[in-house]
């Protein structure tokens, strides 16, 4: 199977970084029945933010609003997924470095069956250059 790269949504809130607040988070969101494409969570100064990509943002959106979290975005990010293989994101690293669009940040791991996965973030103000650069849906 080909790779496939699409601009998606995501939303991000900032929480304390303390044991239980991911698993509370991700919980309300079970509950609520929002299914994700892809999670990512990192130290931000003395907190930490999870960035969230739902398969259905308006969903997401009112799962957070009745939680009552304070919620950033939408945002744009590209979701890549493929046959793993050596390189397979640095294949797609170099095409946006030669276009001269700069990677803020790229999470990936093996997603099993011989398949890959993918998070990638650019500037808001490269996200149409990097999507017709990667051939994007």
């Amino acid at each position: 199977m080909a790779d496939s790269v699409r601009v998606v949504e995501y939303f991000y809130v900032t929480v304390p970084q303390k044991p239980g607040v991911g698993a509370a988070l991700l919980n309300e969101l079970r509950q609520a029945g929002v299914n994700l494409l892809a999670l990512s969570g990192f130290p931000s100064g003395r907190g930490a933010q999870i960035d969230f990509i739902p398969e259905d943002g308006a969903a997401f959106r009112a799962a957070a609003k009745k939680a009552k979290w304070k919620v950033t975005g939408p945002k744009k990010a590209f979701l890549l997924a493929g046959d793993d293989r050596p390189g397979a994101v640095a294949e797609v690293l170099q095409k946006l470095a030669d276009a001269k669009i700069n990677v803020m940040a790229v999470d990936a791991a093996c997603a099993g069956s011989g398949r890959y996965g993918a998070i990638l973030w650019v500037a808001p103000r490269d996200v149409p250059r990097a999507a017709r650069t990667l051939g994007a849906a």
